[in-house]
C-alpha cells in the first residue's frame, strides 16, 4: 500500500522551506555491501572532510538550514543534532560509521552526500497516512540503542499511532531488520534550493545499486493538504 505524507501546516509556517523527498520500494535487507563501503569510503569519506575544511560542520550546506529549523521550532541543535550532522562529526573525527545492514548503510550514504537528514521506515510497522510536525510538549519515545528520547520541539515524523520516526533519531517501532521487506526512505529538507530533488536521483540509484531496491515509487511531500 502506497503511504501518503503531509506537512503539518503549523510547521510551515515556523519554517516555510520544509520539504520531504519520498522513496517507497521492495527490498531484500542484506547485512553488508562491500561495494557500498569501498565507495563510501574512498569517495564520500574524502568529500566530507573537504566540506569540513571548507565551512566548519555547522556551516555545511542543508545542515546549516536544518540548524536554523530546529532553533525555529524551539530545539537546540548543538544539544539535538540532525542527524546528517551527526554522521558528518563522526567522520570528521575519525572514528567512522556504524555498520548496520544494507539499507541503513545507504540511508546514511545519501544523508552524509547531502546534508540531509535522511530516515528509513518498515512500511509493515507504519499507518499508510502520515504527517511531519513538531513534536508536542512531553511527548516521547524510545530511540533505536537509545533510552527514551525526548521529541518535543523536534521535526517528527507520526501517524494516528503517534510518533515514529525525527530527523535527530528515529524510534524502534519502524527500524529496518533483515525481515524487512518494504520500506520508506525519507530525506528531510529545510533548504529552499533543489538538493533535495538532486539527492532523490542518486539516492534512488544507490539504493536500487547498493540495497537491491526495486518496483521504487519517487515523490515530493511539500503539501500540508491531503
Amino acid at each position: 500500500m502506497h503511504k501518503s505524507l503531509v506537512i503539518d501546516p503549523a510547521m510551515k509556517e515556523l519554517w516555510p522551506a520544509v520539504r520531504v523527498g519520498c522513496l517507497q520500494y521492495k527490498v531484500t535487507v542484506g547485512r553488508k555491501n562491500e561495494e557500498m563501503w569501498k565507495y563510501l569510503k574512498k569517495e564520500i569519506f574524502k568529500k566530507t572532510k573537504d566540506a569540513i575544511f571548507d565551512y566548519g560542520v555547522n556551516e555545511i550546506p542543508n545542515i546549516k538550514e536544518s540548524r536554523a529549523a530546529y532553533k525555529a521550532f524551539g530545539k537546540d541543535p548543538s544539544r539535538y543534532r540532525v542527524s546528517s550532522e551527526a554522521l558528518i562529526r563522526r567522520i570528521g573525527q575519525g572514528k567512522g560509521l556504524y555498520e548496520v545492514n544494507t539499507v541503513v548503510d545507504v540511508n546514511n550514504l545519501i544523508s552524509i552526500e547531502s546534508g540531509f537528514s535522511v530516515g528509513s521506515y518498515d512500511t509493515a510497522n507504519i499507518e499508510d497516512c502520515l504527517v511531519f510536525r513538531v513534536g508536542r510538549e512531553g511527548e516521547t519515545y524510545k530511540g533505536i540503542g537509545k533510552e527514551e528520547i525526548n521529541i518535543e520541539c523536534l521535526p517528527v515524523l507520526a501517524d494516528e499511532k503517534g510518533a515514529v520516526g525525527s530527523s535527530t533519531s528515529d524510534s524502534e517501532r519502524a527500524m529496518i531488520t533483515e525481515d524487512t521487506e518494504e520500506v520508506l526512505t525519507l530525506i528531510y529538507s529545510f533548504s529552499d534550493n533543489q538538493d533535495l530533488e538532486r539527492a532523490l536521483e542518486y539516492g534512488k540509484r544507490y539504493l536500487e545499486k547498493y540495497a537491491g531496491a526495486r518496483d521504487i515509487r519517487m515523490w515530493i511531500a511539500d503539501s500540508t493538504l491531503i
